[in-house]
C-alpha cells in the first residue's frame, strides 16, 4: 500500500507538494522577492526549489498583494480599527520612559503628547516623579552586576556643564560599566572609581585610553599590573589635522604667488616690475617651503598609518625604530612652523611605547601558536603579514600557495589562529567615543534629573537589543547578554512593567 500522501487538489504546489509544505513563510516571501525583482527567472526558481510554477507565481501574488496594501493611500480603511490598547496608570509610565529614552523626549514633549493624542493631563512634576522611582529601581539592578568578563576596556571622558564624565565600556559588548559625573578628572577620581569597579569583578587583561594624565595615573594607582595601551586613533587624527593644515596653508601660499605673478606681469607692461621683484621672490620660496613641507608631512602620515600603526605589519623592534624616525623627522621641521609641529611631534614621542603595545601584545601571541602547533615563528609571521595583502592582489595568493606548501594540512588551522588575533585586536578607544557621542542626546535630563539621570541611561544602553549592527552577533542582541552570554527579559520588563501584546 502507497504510503504516500495525497496532495490536495487546492495546494498551488501540484508537482512536489512535500517540498512546498516543508516551506516556512520566510522561505516563501524570498521565492515571492526573487520573482518581483527579477533576478531569477519563475523556471530556474521552480526548478532548483522542486516546486511548480504555480506555487512561484502564488507566492509572488501574495507578495504583490502585500505590497499594493501597503502603500494604498486610498481613504477607505484609513478608519478602520486596527487594535484595542488597554491604558492603565502602568502602561503610562512605561510609555513616560520610553518616550524619554528611546524618542529624546523633553518633560514638556511628554506632557504635550498625553495630552494632545490620549487626552490624559500629567504634570512636569509627574513626569520628573516616574523617573525618579526608575532609577531607584536601576540602581538596585546595578548593585547585582559582575564584570568579571571583561577583557578589554576603554575609558574616555566627556564634559558636560564644564565639569568631567568618566566612561568605561567593555570593547568586545559595548557594556558601559562606568558612567559618572565628577568635580574632576585627576588621578585619585579614576582610581577610586576603578577600585570600586573591582569590587564588581572588573580586573580586565589590558585598557585603552587617549593621552590623558588621569586615566593613565588613575588606574596606574587602582590597577598597577594592568597596561592601559594607547588610542591608535586621536594620535593618527592629530598628526593628520597638521597635515590638512599644512594642504591649506600650502594651497594659500600657491593662490598667492599666482596673484603676485599676475600682478607682476601687469606691471611689467608698465615697465614697474622693479616694484614687486622682492615680494614676489619672497612668495616663491614661501611658496615652495610651504609645498615641501605639506608634501613631507603627508608622507609622514601615510607611514605611521599604513606601516608604523597598522594592525598588520613588522615586529615591534622594528616598529620601533621606524617610530623614532618619524619622530626626529618632525623635530627636524620643527624650526619652520614650531607652534604648530611641536606639540604633535611632543605628544607622539610621549606615546610611543603606549601606542606600539598593541604590537607586543600580537608578536606574544603569534609565538604562542608558534609554540601550539610546533612551528618556527618566522612561518607564522608570514602569515600574519599575508593578511596586509588586498585579496584582489595576486601576490597574496603566491604567499598563501607558498605557506600552503611548507605547512601543508596545518596551514588552515595556524590561518585561523591568525586570523583571530588580527580581529580580535583592538587599537583603539572608538567604543567609548561613540559611547559618548549617544550620551550627547540625553544631556538635556541633566536640569531635571541631576547627574543620577546617567544611572538610568546607563541601564538603559546596556540593556535595550542592537536593531541593527555591522557585527553580526551583535544584532538582536543587548550588551548586556552579550558580556554575561545569558539573555535577559526586555529592559522595560526588568523595571516592574508588563509590556502590552496585541491579542492573537
Amino acid at each position: 500500500m502507497n504510503s504516500m500522501v495525497t496532495p490536495s487538489p487546492s495546494d498551488p504546489a501540484l508537482s512536489c507538494p512535500w517540498t512546498a509544505q516543508t516551506f516556512t513563510g520566510e522561505k516563501r516571501q524570498e521565492l515571492a522577492l526573487k520573482v518581483l525583482r527579477q533576478t531569477e527567472t519563475v523556471s530556474d526558481l521552480s526548478r532548483s526549489n522542486q516546486v511548480s510554477r504555480k506555487f512561484i507565481y502564488h507566492q509572488a501574488e501574495k507578495a504583490k498583494q502585500a505590497l499594493d496594501k501597503a502603500f494604498d493611500d486610498s481613504e477607505e480603511g484609513k478608519g478602520e480599527v486596527l487594535f484595542y490598547l488597554p491604558v492603565t496608570k502602568q502602561w503610562i509610565r512605561q510609555l513616560v520612559i520610553a518616550l524619554v529614552l528611546i524618542s529624546y523626549s523633553s518633560y514638556r514633549g511628554v506632557v504635550e503628547l498625553l495630552r494632545d493624542l490620549f487626552d490624559y493631563p500629567i504634570s512636569i512634576g509627574t513626569v520628573h516623579n516616574i523617573l525618579q522611582q526608575s532609577i531607584c529601581e536601576v540602581k538596585a539592578i546595578h548593585e547585582q552586576e559582575n564584570l568579571s568578563s571583561v577583557k578589554i576596556g576603554a575609558h574616555d571622558e566627556i564634559f558636560q556643564a564644564g565639569k568631567p564624565v568618566l566612561a568605561g565600556v567593555d570593547v568586545y559588548s559595548t557594556y558601559c560599566y562606568l558612567l559618572t559625573l565628577e568635580d574632576s578628572r585627576d588621578a585619585d577620581t579614576w582610581a577610586i572609581r576603578l577600585l570600586e569597579l573591582q569590587d564588581k569583578g572588573l580586573y580586565p587583561s589590558h585598557t585603552i585610553a587617549d593621552g590623558g594624565k588621569g586615566i593613565r595615573a588613575g588606574q596606574n594607582q587602582a590597577w598597577p599590573l594592568v597596561p592601559c595601551f594607547g588610542d591608535v586613533f586621536h594620535a593618527l587624527l592629530e598628526l593628520g589635522r597638521l597635515g590638512i593644515y599644512l594642504e591649506n596653508r600650502a594651497q594659500g601660499a600657491i593662490c598667492n604667488l599666482e596673484k603676485l605673478e599676475r600682478k607682476m606681469e601687469k606691471n611689467r607692461k608698465k615697465r614697474k616690475g622693479n616694484k614687486l621683484s622682492k615680494k614676489l621672490g619672497d612668495a616663491r620660496q614661501t611658496e615652495k617651503n610651504s609645498v615641501n613641507l605639506a608634501h613631507d608631512i603627508a608622507i609622514i602620515y601615510q607611514w605611521m598609518q599604513q606601516d608604523i600603526l597598522a594592525l598588520v605589519g613588522q615586529e615591534l623592534k622594528t616598529r620601533e625604530e621606524l617610530f623614532d624616525f618619524i619622530v626626529e623627522e618632525l623635530r627636524q621641521r620643527e624650526p619652520l612652523l614650531p607652534h604648530r609641529i611641536a606639540p604633535v611631534r611632543k605628544a607622539l614621542e610621549n606615546q610611543r611605547d603606549d601606542l606600539l603595545a598593541f604590537v607586543g601584545d600580537i608578536d606574544l601571541k603569534l609565538e604562542t601558536v608558534a609554540t601550539e602547533f610546533n612551528v618556527p615563528i618566522y612561518l607564522i609571521r608570514k602569515v600574519y603579514e599575508m593578511n596586509q595583502l588586498e585579496d584582489a592582489d595576486y601576490r597574496k595568493w603566491q604567499v598563501r600557495s607558498q605557506l600552503n606548501k611548507k605547512l601543508s594540512y596545518l596551514f588552515h588551522p595556524i590561518s585561523e589562529a591568525v586570523k583571530q588575533i588580527i580581529t580580535k585586536t583592538v587599537r583603539a578607544s572608538s567604543v567609548v567615543e561613540n559611547f559618548n557621542s549617544r550620551l550627547r542626546n540625553y544631556f538635556f535630563l541633566r536640569r531635571q534629573l541631576g547627574p543620577q539621570y546617567l544611572e538610568l541611561l546607563r541601564f538603559f544602553l546596556n540593556h535595550r537589543r542592537f536593531m541593527r549592527s555591522e557585527i553580526p552577533e551583535r544584532k538582536g542582541k543587548s550588551p548586556a547578554e552579550l558580556l554575561s552570554g545569558k539573555p535577559h527579559n526586555h529592559w522595560l520588563e526588568m523595571l516592574g512593567f508588563k509590556r502590552f501584546q496585541q491579542a492573537a
